[in-house]
């Protein structure tokens, strides 16, 4: 799971422009994918020659008009069964903001595809079907969201032209999804009314809906506050490699949040050991400070014993070591995960042995559940809660007999 958001300067003196990365969900049916081709076909992301294959494969399916659900249904077997069963990433981009967006499948067997789509997202987009209200997919969308703690969250009411867009009906299910969420601790939710298949409120303001004021889908997605910059928070840096000049040693990695400056004091887990920072590289080039997401090169005053998977922390605030992890899980393998069951735990580049002590409230675990687990490490990891960081509060279970990914958990300490 990676920081969720970029900042890319254009030219020597051009503005800044962001990315946004989002993802969407909503049950089999609801019109996700065709939101998402309404969103790319109307705002210009979509190329000549992707709209004439999409425009060929409608038309051998006996369809008039484009289905626009195919701009991001790309496997064979979605196309042949109009459904979407795996993580379609798109790029596109505005004159306001750059976007990353993940179209997620519907289908609670998949429920591990939308974890993999949301994990890096910033904003996540839960369709409903106007004539269907909130299902009980929809309420395991919103707890996933929640789980991740995706910043943002749209609520997209489609099909509104399939109920004479009532106005009435939008609030009815907006008030029942609030209500049936309350307890999930979502963050604030924006409810927008759109038709996808028409384009109502996706791009432009829908003049079928006077009643609702708000913004575009679209317009919200280009002024949404992008989270403020991983470099804001406190510095972790994961050692992934030792690079020896003679006696001489350079720690590289990626700064994955807080920002490092020549001179600062530094604390290294596990071990505890303190340093000062006496250079750093980036790309060749000796810098006075380096800022996440950026891959760089330490070099420690003192010699220390730092190796991959150790980390490098600055400042007063420190990371929790533990050999003890507790988290909120989703189950991605195939195989179950039972109590006893021996594992390998990968946080950020450490991997160290570890242990299922407890499934809280479940004897196992199988594909797509979600679940709380108590894990027992065999080394001490240094843990963020995942409220705090998305990347140093996160880690994998993985397979030691083959190196299948078994699970995907996030940090709580509760």
């Amino acid at each position: 799971m990676t920081s969720t958001s970029t900042s890319t300067t254009t030219g020597t003196a051009g503005p800044t422009i962001d990315t946004l990365r989002f993802a969407t969900a909503g049950s089999v049916d609801d019109g996700k994918s065709t939101l998402v081709g309404r969103l790319l076909h109307d705002s210009k992301s979509v190329l000549t020659d992707q709209l004439e294959a999409v425009e060929r494969a409608s038309a051998s399916r006996g369809q008039d008009a484009p289905d626009l659900a195919l701009l991001t249904d790309g496997l064979r077997a979605e196309r042949e069964q109009g459904i979407t069963i795996d993580v379609a990433y798109r790029y596109f981009a505005t004159p306001k903001r750059r976007f990353i967006l993940a179209d997620t499948p519907g289908h609670v067997q998949y429920t591990r595809n939308m974890v993999t789509g949301a994990s890096t997202a910033e904003l996540a987009i839960i369709l409903i079907d106007a004539r269907n209200g909130v299902l009980e997919q929809t309420r395991r969308h919103a707890a996933v969201a929640a789980l991740l703690r995706v910043p943002h969250v749209v609520l997209a009411v489609n099909k509104m032209d399939l109920v004479g867009y009532e106005r009435a009906e939008f609030e009815r299910i907006v008030a029942d999804f609030t209500a049936q969420t309350a307890e999930l601790g979502l963050p604030e939710v924006t409810a927008i009314p759109v038709s996808a298949l028409v384009g109502d409120n996706v791009v432009d303001r829908s003049a079928a809906m006077d009643w609702y004021g708000g913004p575009a889908l679209l317009e919200f997605l280009e002024n949404v506050p992008v989270a403020a910059d991983a470099a804001d928070a406190p510095a972790r840096f994961p050692v992934q490699y030792v690079i020896r000049h003679g006696d001489i040693r350079h720690y590289a990695g990626q700064l994955v949040s807080g920002s490092l400056r020549v001179g600062d004091r530094v604390t290294v887990h596990p071990s505890g050991e303190t340093s000062e920072i006496a250079a750093i590289d980036a790309l060749g080039t000796a810098v006075e400070a380096a800022h996440a997401p950026q891959s760089v090169g330490v070099r420690l005053a003192d010699q220390r014993d730092v190796s991959r998977g150790d980390m490098i922390t600055a400042g007063p605030e420190v990371p929790v070591l533990t050999q003890d992890v507790t988290a909120a899980v989703c189950h991605l393998a195939d195989r179950p995960l039972r109590v006893g069951d021996r594992v390998l735990l990968k946080h950020t580049t450490r991997t160290v042995k570890a242990i299922v002590r407890e499934l809280a409230g479940a004897a196992e675990l199988t594909a797509n559940d979600l679940g709380r687990i108590t894990l027992r490490s065999a080394e001490p990891l240094p843990l963020d809660a995942y409220a705090v960081s998305r990347r140093t509060g996160a880690f994998i279970l993985i397979d030691p007999a083959d190196g299948a990914t078994l699970t995907a958990g996030m940090v709580d300490f509760a």
